[in-house]
């Protein structure tokens, strides 16, 4: 063979070529031994593929798993060396929530309390991780990071007695900068700060009642102390569930304090996100539509509703969008819902989306405008930005002393109504009232001679009315109608008022006696029996002993006392069936000082006649400088049990045993706390410090229909004093006492309002009683209302 082979090879076939029979003979033996070789290393090597490409195909397969679904092939965790494991698809092996907390508490971060993305907690949640502030006095866990961990579904895990959760997805956190959280407090004229200090968030609460699904929302917020109030503070987050993402979808801040909530604006079926950013009385309400997004992992946005564009072309439409954005919400959406009524009420989307956002700052400025200020500066700023003209000139021109603060208020007047009037002049240039207040503020703020040559310069000014608006700015002035006496305090008095017919003129006190006196058109006489007033020093009430007049010029003396020489007004305050409140002015004429009870004689238009209407509160007299209203926002039972559950099951046996007490439910074993949530749950309370001690009272106010509710009136007070269908309150204090309750005997006793008084610390309850109103004080000494 060795020969024969070194006869193949090429050097030596040259050499000695043999002849070609010899050649092929020696071809053909070997033939069959390569044949029967080849067949047997071909199913070798043919097997040997078969197993490499298994194997291939194998670690292929495994190697696919391992980076699209990793906890498929968690087995192989089994068999391999610990230094061989393969990592898991969430990143990490689960673990139970004890482990979680144990590995956070090693990174010096705190578990908080965990949230639901779904009903059943165990199965999925969210988790606030905190970490400590360091030199902190309040406030002090500071979030740091979101996490979303989900249940193990493996049955290496499934069949632990605890359970483990993955950590499915996370969001490091970083509070808004202080410049952003305070920029709602500039005035549109100061230059913005740059102050980029991060503020802490502290709270982490899921929106929750009609929420924008699928998915769950989320409100990360923190407060930050600004003067007597607090300024609010968050982020918006969204977690996706298709995603498994959180997404960061809004900053916000409030300065009055308010959360944001979801609340149907535009009454497209699905509610908007609203932020409160107002300031003082100038509302300014965000409201955030939740609109798609093409974006794989951000499939939805949260978008503004803006007033900057008109979205159809309509010179009506765009007049009252301009009008808008200077604050004129009243009367932009009155021109709205008169636009509307020509379309046949149909508007675009987008269009009604604008109106519905200038109707919810419309229902801001009526209620402001409808209140009963403390002073007419305050009243004659919800007027203007109501757009209530007329009647800010009623106010302006009822005085002197009211045309010179007011003059003091158009003075400070950032722009807010100069930007206002401006606005309205540019859509009616002829309106007079709206002509005389761009006038005031010019003549306040650049002086009388620009105000007159700005009047002089209007084209279609009558001489009447120039005239007239020349008289207004007389009065900044001084001039007009200026007092013989000297000016005093402002008068503060709170009474009961009545009409009168008959008046003799040797019952009353007047400084220009002897004077008759006489009633001009459309006037009639009250009588205000009065309550309670402030002498300049402190507030004296009924019955006045030690209140002793002299016995010469005592006219000027009461005067002078109750404030009248530089206030004489009065407000009569009526309530209408419907529960509105109808002012009326009327000017004090006259006073009486007769067995202890001080009366006021006054003559004014004709009242509204409640009087035969007992379930209708008695007409109130007070001046305007007398009383500043105080509304404690209500929150439900419910929500303050989650806050003080002490206090409400307190509060709620009390109210049960009042209500058996004045016959409203029968007598008997009180329910369990369980059954009076159940049934009360949803009534609401305010929350509010009536005592000066820092701590906030519960005051509960209860409407007939909610006693009604509750059970059928027994058959004793069946057709009994309707009196009894009256609203009812009762007060308890921060030690769960009851302070103040109208389930008394007197049916006829009623909490009107919460007021603050001029120069008095604590706040007072008006309290109308079987003829009259009263002012109730907290007594540190006494421990009660007197």
């Amino acid at each position: 063979m060795a020969n024969r082979s070194r006869k193949l090879t090429p050097k030596a076939s040259k050499l000695n070529k043999p002849p070609a029979g010899a050649m092929k003979r020696v071809a053909k033996k070997p033939q069959k031994k390569l044949k029967r070789g080849s067949w047997l290393s071909s199913m070798l090597a043919i097997a040997i593929l078969l197993s490499s490409a298994s194997l291939v195909i194998a670690f292929a397969w495994i190697s696919v798993l391992f980076i699209f679904n990793p906890d498929q092939v968690s087995w192989l965790n089994k068999i391999l060396p610990a230094w061989a494991q393969i990592p898991l698809g969430k990143h990490e092996r689960p673990q139970t929530l004890k482990q979680i907390q144990l590995d956070l508490s090693k990174k010096n971060q705190i578990f908080g309390k965990t949230l639901p993305l779904h009903e059943d907690v165990k199965t999925s949640f969210l988790l606030p991780v905190f970490q400590q502030r360091a030199n902190c006095q309040s406030d002090c866990e500071e979030l740091v990071e979101l996490r979303v961990y989900e249940l193990s579904q493996e049955l290496e895990f499934k069949s632990q007695s605890e359970n483990y959760y993955y950590l499915t997805t996370q969001l490091p956190v970083t509070g808004p900068d202080e410049s952003f959280v305070i920029s709602s407090l500039l005035d549109g004229t100061s230059e913005p700060q740059d102050i980029s200090i991060p503020l802490p968030l502290t709270e982490v609460q899921r929106f929750e009642g009609g929420t924008p699904s699928p998915g769950v929302w989320f409100d990360l917020r923190g407060k930050r102390q600004q003067g007597t109030g607090a300024i609010r503070y968050g982020y918006v987050v969204y977690y996706n569930p298709e995603r498994t993402n959180l997404l960061q979808m809004l900053s916000w801040t409030s300065p009055n304090g308010q959360l944001p909530k979801w609340q149907q604006v535009t009454g497209d079926g699905t509610k908007e996100l609203v932020i409160d950013e107002t300031v003082g009385l100038e509302p300014h309400l965000q409201v955030y539509q939740v609109k798609p997004l093409k974006l794989f992992l951000k499939p939805i946005q949260l978008e503004a509703i803006t007033l900057k564009s008109s979205v159809f072309k309509d010179s009506g439409y765009e007049n009252a969008l301009s009008i808008a954005r200077s604050g004129l919400w009243t009367p932009a959406f009155e021109w709205l819902k008169f636009i509307k009524k020509q379309r046949k009420g149909i508007l675009p989307e987008a269009a009604q989306a604008q109106m519905d956002l200038i109707r919810l700052h419309s229902q801001l400025t009526k209620t402001q405008a409808q209140k009963i200020w403390a002073s007419p500066s305050q009243e004659v700023l919800a007027d203007l930005i109501d757009g209530r003209w007329e009647k800010a000139l009623q106010v302006f021109e009822a005085s002197s002393h009211n045309a010179q603060e007011i003059a003091t208020l158009l003075k400070a007047d950032e722009k807010r109504l100069w930007n206002r009037t401006a606005a309205a002049l540019r859509v009616n240039p002829n309106r007079l009232e709206v002509q005389a207040w761009f006038a005031l503020i010019l003549a306040v703020q650049q002086g009388e001679g620009h105000a007159n040559s700005w009047l002089k310069a209007q084209p279609k000014v009558t001489k009447e009315n120039l005239a007239y608006i020349q008289g207004l700015l007389a009065r900044l002035n001084g001039e007009g109608t200026k007092s013989q006496i000297s000016s005093t305090h402002l008068s503060q008095i709170v009474g009961t008022v009545q009409p009168i017919t008959q008046v003799t003129n040797t019952e009353w006190l007047q400084p220009n006696s002897p004077a008759d006196l006489k009633l001009t058109d459309n006037q009639v006489w009250y009588q205000v029996e009065v309550s309670a007033f402030n002498d300049g020093k402190r507030w004296l009430n009924f019955p006045f002993e030690n209140f002793n007049p002299p016995k010469t010029d005592a006219a000027k003396f009461f005067w002078k006392t109750l404030g009248i020489t530089s206030d004489p007004e009065i407000q009569i305050v009526v309530w209408l069936p419907n529960g509105e409140q109808k002012i009326t002015i009327a000017a004090i004429k006259a006073v009486q000082l007769r067995d202890k009870v001080l009366r006021l004689l006054a003559a004014g238009p004709k009242i509204p006649d409640n009087q035969n209407d007992v379930l209708q509160p008695k007409p109130l007299a007070l001046t305007n400088a007398a009383l500043e209203w105080v509304q404690p926002s209500p929150i439900t039972l419910r929500e303050l049990h989650q806050q003080n559950p002490q206090a409400v099951k307190v509060m709620l046996s009390s109210l049960w045993q009042s209500l058996q007490q004045s016959g409203e439910v029968p007598a008997g074993a009180i329910p369990s706390f369980e059954q009076m949530q159940e049934k009360l749950g949803d009534w609401p309370v305010q929350v509010i410090d009536l005592t000066n001690n820092a701590q906030p009272e519960i005051i509960l106010t209860i409407s007939p229909e909610a006693i009604a509710s509750l059970n059928q009136p027994t058959p004793g007070i069946q057709g009994g004093n309707t009196e009894q269908r009256r609203d009812r309150t009762i007060i308890l204090s921060d030690s769960n006492e009851v302070i103040y309750t109208d389930f008394t005997g007197n049916y006829l006793q009623k909490l009107s309002a919460i007021a603050k008084l001029s120069g008095v610390q604590s706040l007072a309850l008006l309290v109308e009683n079987a003829h009259n109103y009263s002012l109730r004080r907290w007594s540190e000494k006494n421990q009660r209302f007197e």
